[in-house]
């Protein structure tokens, strides 16, 4: 129930200028499949800090969305409600307690029978979401779309480190792991991907951004269930440079989008997130990128989830 929500998360703009006729927020959280929540947290950030700052960026870059999509309609009418922003400040410097925060919100929101989608903040806040997940389907496998492998064990002292995410998902949590758009990696990730080939699939940008002859090998390293991660930094910098570490030979946008629909198609997917955007003062296009990347993933939900 939204009254739950609102002892964690603080209101903000709605997502997009859609059309609705509801009388209340909470008639309007009620009515609605898809639930936004932002998550405004930066704090474990290695080079360029900003990320705290893309749910708002998102948000008001997506009032200038068409609602009608070419492809796929009128997604708002699925009900789009976004919940606010995730209160943290008090604890922001102890990164354990925000993920225990985003995994408390995200499992009310899940208990709903929502379909939820966190908009970050850095990729750390992810495992809050996935390990809520976990909580309701047994066999469930995260898809990332990422410049790097975030297998760290620790970065910076912390297990919980942006870096390390992904090491979090595969060992504590217990999903398995797909990442594609890779193309930075370590000694000691490369070494845990080798040593954990049932747990974890790579599908680097060098030998998939021209190509679709992956798809199929990708989409067999799923389980039925899927969360979906969308680090913007996967992303070639041509089209996203808003974002704490831009690597250059990243995927472009409908190599992104034409895999994401098979996904959506395939598989039963149960949310998803996006994160790492910094938004650049005086460059609004990344921002909304962004934020027609979430509209896109909605629209492939309505079309064709399985729930």
């Amino acid at each position: 129930m939204l009254k739950k929500l609102r002892e964690s998360v603080s209101s903000s703009i709605q997502f997009g200028a859609f059309c609705y006729n509801f009388k209340s927020e909470v008639e309007a959280y009620n009515k609605s499949k898809v639930i936004l929540l932002g998550v405004p947290y930066d704090g474990t950030v290695s080079y360029q800090s900003g990320a705290k700052k893309g749910p708002n960026a998102i948000l008001e870059a997506s009032v200038n969305i068409e609602p009608y999509d070419d492809e796929l309609g009128n997604i708002f009418k699925i009900g789009i409600f976004t919940a606010g922003n995730l209160n943290i400040e008090e604890f922001y410097t102890n990164e354990k307690r925000v993920m225990e925060e985003i995994f408390t919100c995200s499992r009310k929101v899940i208990d709903d029978n929502k379909f939820l989608v966190i908009l970050g903040g850095e990729h750390s806040i992810s495992q809050g979401a996935i390990k809520a997940y976990k909580s309701k389907y047994k066999k469930l496998s995260v898809l990332q779309l990422d410049a790097h492998l975030d297998l760290l064990n620790e970065f910076g002292g912390s297990k919980y480190n942006h870096a390390s995410v992904m090491r979090r998902v595969v060992e504590d949590i217990g999903c398995r792991v797909t990442s594609f758009g890779v193309r930075v990696t370590s000694q000691e990730e490369l070494e845990f991907v080798k040593k954990n080939k049932k747990s974890v699939s790579v599908f680097y940008a060098r030998n998939i951004y021209n190509n679709d002859l992956w798809h199929d090998e990708a989409l067999k390293t799923l389980e039925e269930n899927v969360y979906i991660s969308l680090d913007v930094d996967g992303l070639d910098i041509s089209i996203m440079p808003a974002t704490g570490t831009p690597v250059p030979g990243g995927i472009g946008w409908y190599q992104t989008i034409d895999f994401l629909r098979k996904v959506y198609e395939e598989k039963n997917v149960v949310g998803f997130d996006i994160v790492e955007l910094k938004p650049n003062i005086g460059n609004e296009a990344p921002n909304f990128l962004a934020a027609n990347l979430v509209y896109k993933n909605i629209g492939f939900y309505k079309k064709y989830s399985r729930q």
